[in-house]
């Protein structure tokens, strides 16, 4: 086995590789970047390397600087984790080259599977199903939109060494398959250096479900289950299971024989995943394989009990695999959420900064994190907004479900936006919940965008009752004498007004030896929690149910947040609550005349000059962030009166671009 190996890349999968090498008693090499000189992978890792500038074209895609690196520390092999380097045939050939293991697949995979126009046209050889398409290379926005009508609409425009929904749109029209095109082409050239987009059928009421594979260098080849990553947004999966809630066994054994034959047919060895769109007859297509370890990998692991980053490792050491396709066993459920740095009320734009307060849950047999941030990092905006993974596992969908839902409740971030309120609400949905999902799931059920959670009235009553306790508890402790508090509550025999957005109660709590009761209304709630002051996350049993809440103080209460819902609960006096009804509501102001940079980012161009007349959802700018284009519309129709930005100016959030007449 290699005694040391450098992983040449960065975040949750560095900190991911490392644990499994450290249990192996492998050493590890990290590289790092002018931005990640104080990152986690940095500080796991028994070896760290600077290589260069924050942009990853300057440190992380230099592939001669990671060999470098290579022979100056003594690594005998290289983990590529995803992204970056990791399905680049000609960095693999430089690694053979140098005289080292590349712990993948040879390149010769990486260049069939890689390129989405010949691995479909592999797939079609292999007897594997595919989707109708235009494989050819097509030269320019308009022949697009030829293509695109002759095919049929709704179609997928690709990049052809996409990945990770980055370089795809979906077209309905002539119009949106031009400008999806040339959004595709340069989100493709931006993140991929290949330009080249491809056309195919849009499935509609689609699920994507992939098959995981594992191969050696001996010629064996066996399939791992598959996953249900039909939770998507802007193609980029939010949510992945396993196994499917849809798939029959007799459908899972036959893409798993079609993603094993397609291995075989290009020598795959190391772990990689066949990825298929199954229409809702289980009917089901090949979409592209991923020559490498996949963000939801732990899924797998958890209901295999396979650690695929130790079969990679072994595999690049030349060994045998010591399962057989009989040895795999499906066992139990897993779910995981991506937890993003993005803010979902405002159109899931990326957040950057520093996480002044980062406390995820505690990890156990059925609570898995995998991070790469810690309290204090900063969120960059040079790198993917992933901050962690958070995986559960239960004996049952329901059971694994039900886990993520409360360790969500208890992971606690501070200093930037994120998106777990939005997860929250997606694990308490009935419809995620039945397992009636596909890739238009989000689209579906959140046409508007997100506004948050649904307050529904058990979860508004655990939060009055909540509320009442955290108030009574403070109140105890400042009339209490240090080191001689006996019980959390002291004797209350005051009535507290309690509200959230335009509705109060009067409420009153009695406690009791081990619990407490809080009244309001003609409801009796039974609360029990050890909560003290200070504490971020309120662990109870409300109304007989296990609950976590966040706890934050404020002006006039404390913001609580559960179930993907956040409310801003005030607690007073009678007195001050009728007095703060005759406060005259402050009114926002009107931006409406200005168009303003939604997040920080690079503005790529602007469309329009000063002096033009713009009609509603007419293109004005695009403004990248953390590697993605987003194209910024007119509201109304309007003039523009000045412009306040150009192409290459790096903006911050509500800076303004455009101001309209």
């Amino acid at each position: 086995m290699f005694k040391k190996i450098l992983i040449a890349n960065r975040g949750e999968i560095a900190c991911r590789v490392i644990k499994t090498a450290r249990k192996m008693g492998i050493k590890t090499v990290a590289v790092y970047s002018d931005a990640d000189a104080d990152a986690l992978h940095v500080e796991m890792a028994d070896e760290a390397v600077h290589i260069g500038p924050p942009p990853a074209t300057e440190s992380y895609l230099l592939a001669d600087t990671i060999l470098e690196v290579c022979a100056q520390t003594g690594a005998e092999a290289i983990h590529p984790g995803y992204g970056f380097l990791s399905e680049r045939a000609s960095f693999v050939e430089a690694v053979q080259k140098a005289g080292l293991e590349f712990i993948g697949p040879d390149p010769k995979a990486i260049d069939a599977m890689g390129d989405k126009i010949t691995s479909k046209k592999l797939a079609a050889e292999a007897g594997v199903s595919t989707v109708p398409g235009h494989m050819g290379i097509i030269k320019d926005a308009n022949e697009a939109a030829k293509i695109s009508a002759e095919i049929g609409y709704p179609v997928m425009l690709k990049a052809s060494a996409g990945g990770g929904g980055k370089g795809m749109r979906i077209a309905y029209n002539d119009d949106e398959a031009r400008e999806g095109f040339v959004s595709a082409q340069n989100e493709a050239k931006s993140s991929f250096a290949d330009d080249r987009v491809f056309i195919e059928k849009f499935v509609e009421e689609p699920r994507h479900i992939e098959i995981q594979v594992l191969g050696d260098k001996h010629g064996n080849v066996i399939y791992l289950g598959e996953r249900e990553c039909s939770i998507q947004r802007r193609h980029q999966k939010v949510v992945e299971e396993a196994p499917s809630p849809f798939l029959d066994e007799a459908t899972r054994k036959a893409m798993g024989d079609q993603a094993v034959a397609l291995s075989k047919a290009v020598d795959y060895c190391s772990a990689g995943t066949v990825e298929f769109i199954v229409d809702k007859h289980k009917n089901f297509y090949f979409l592209e394989m991923n020559t490498r370890l996949q963000v939801e990998h732990p899924v797998t692991e958890y209901i295999t009990g396979i650690d695929l980053v130790e079969q990679m490792l072994r595999v690049a050491n030349g060994e045998k695999l010591s399962l057989t396709q009989d040895d795999v066993k499906l066992t139990g459920w897993a779910v995981e959420n991506r937890v993003y740095a993005e803010d979902p009320i405002r159109g899931f734009l990326p957040s950057i900064g520093r996480l002044t307060r980062y406390i995820p849950p505690a990890e156990t047999d059925t609570v898995r994190v995998d991070t790469g941030v810690y309290e204090g990092a900063e969120i960059s905006m040079f790198y993917d907004p992933m901050i962690a993974k958070l995986v559960t596992y239960g004996a049952t969908r329901e059971e694994a479900i039900a886990a993520q839902r409360g360790a969500l409740d208890e992971f606690y971030i501070r200093g930037i936006a994120h998106n777990i309120p939005f997860l929250s609400a997606l694990m308490a949905h009935p419809r995620f919940q039945s397992g009636d999902i596909t890739t238009a799931f989000i689209a579906e059920e959140y046409p508007d965008g997100f506004e948050g959670g649904t307050l529904s009235a058990d979860v508004r009553n655990a939060l009055i009752a909540a509320a009442t306790f955290i108030n009574a508890v403070e109140q105890s402790r400042a009339t209490q004498i240090e080191g001689q508090i006996n019980t959390p509550i002291g004797p209350q025999d005051r009535k507290w007004a309690i509200g959230i957005d335009d509705d109060t109660v009067v409420a009153t709590i009695i406690p009791f030896k081990d619990h407490a009761e809080v009244l309001f209304g003609d409801t009796t709630i039974e609360i029990t929690s050890n909560w003290v002051p200070g504490l971020p996350v309120m662990k109870a049993e409300i109304a007989g149910r296990p609950i976590a809440i966040e706890v934050d103080k404020n002006s006039l209460g404390w913001t609580l947040t559960t179930d993907g819902v956040a409310k801003h609960v005030r607690v007073m006096s009678s007195r001050a609550a009728e007095l703060l009804a005759l406060m005259p509501e402050k009114a926002a102001p009107d931006t409406s005349k200005f168009l303003l940079c939604p997040m920080p980012g690079l503005v790529v161009s602007v469309a329009v000059a000063e002096g033009d007349e713009v009609k509603a959802g007419q293109s004005l700018a695009v403004v990248e962030a953390m590697k993605m284009e987003n194209i910024l519309r007119a509201e109304k129709d309007a003039v523009v009166k000045k412009i306040a930005a150009a192409a290459g100016d790096s903006l911050a959030v509500d800076a303004v671009i455009m101001e309209f007449e």
